[in-house]
């Protein structure tokens, strides 16, 4: 067993939280110019061409069970999902609004623990995914008004990638993570090279030669996101979630500052408003399933 080492953890965290609005970025500048379709093709193939040649140098196989095979395809058309919705957003809201919209993800994730799994959720934590679900809507309203439907987008990415992390708790100890990572993008190329294939007369699924920089920037892409969620997995063997979970919320300034220097994009003033109630809505819940962690656990009853 990997013995805690929790700066290291704290460390790989910090380099996720980076690489994650980077490559939303990336996806922010391409999306005028390179289809959804070939972004998602991008992101899934430098994966799968990464880490499929990974697993057999360290020796692993891509055997699965059918249990967790079947949950795997699940949680990768989860993720097609979840970033493609992403991409889209991108193409009409600034970085960290998008961003932070897609934070209400752990109150959701929360409420389907609680209503889903049976987990107890206390009052506290229930109060917390109002007020978080409050800030995010004052996130939502300015961008609503100028562009309509689109902001809601981020609210999708929120739902699926909550429902992509329960489906991940179902497989995470049994399948190692790089394994896990490489079967999800050759499945990723199985499912969506049909299908683009299929379609390729619409235009937001359509194929084309890259041409000048898209070759590299379509490249970095993909890198950045498989590297951000191996920087992920790896800060997990580390440390506990419960000390990493706080660090992910550094992701929504770090993108405002990355949306600043590329796009000149900030904030408004209700939303950025809204981005510091969420981010507090957020911490609190944090902080409150610690707490309730370090509690005794209750007799039980003879």
């Amino acid at each position: 067993m990997t013995a805690d080492r929790p700066f290291l953890g704290i460390l790989l965290m910090l380099g996720f939280c980076v690489l994650a609005p980077l490559g939303d970025s990336l996806a922010k500048v391409l999306g005028d110019t390179v289809s959804l379709g070939q972004l998602i093709l991008t992101r899934f193939g430098v994966q799968a061409v990464i880490l499929v040649p990974l697993v057999v140098v360290m020796g692993g196989t891509l055997r699965m069970s059918g249990r967790i095979a079947a949950l795997t395809a699940l949680r990768t058309v989860l993720h097609m999902v979840g970033i493609g919705a992403m991409f889209t957003s991108l193409r009409f809201l600034p970085l960290a609004d998008a961003i932070a919209i897609a934070f209400v993800m752990p109150f959701i994730l929360l409420l389907l623990g609680k209503y889903v799994l049976g987990e107890g959720v206390g009052p506290h934590r229930l109060i917390a995914c109002v007020i978080g679900f409050a800030g995010t809507l004052l996130v939502v309203q300015p961008n609503f008004a100028q562009v309509g439907a689109p902001a809601l987008l981020p609210l999708l990415v929120a739902v699926v990638f909550a429902l992509f992390m329960l489906v991940t708790r179902q497989i995470a100890k049994e399948i190692d993570p790089i394994t896990l990572q490489a079967n999800s993008g050759l499945m990723a190329l199985v499912i969506l090279l049909p299908i683009l294939a299929v379609f390729a007369q619409v235009p937001a699924l359509s194929l084309a030669l890259p041409v000048g920089n898209e070759w590299s920037l379509l490249t970095l892409l993909g890198l950045l996101g498989t590297l951000a969620h191996l920087l992920m997995t790896w800060s997990l063997r580390f440390a506990p979630s419960a000390t990493l979970a706080p660090m992910q919320y550094l992701e929504i300034p770090i993108a405002t500052v990355i949306g600043w220097l590329v796009f000149r994009d900030l904030p408004n003033g209700l939303a950025a408003l809204g981005i510091a109630v969420t981010i507090a809505a957020g911490l609190y819940v944090i902080l409150r399933e610690q707490r309730l962690s370090r509690l005794p656990a209750p007799p039980v009853a003879e």
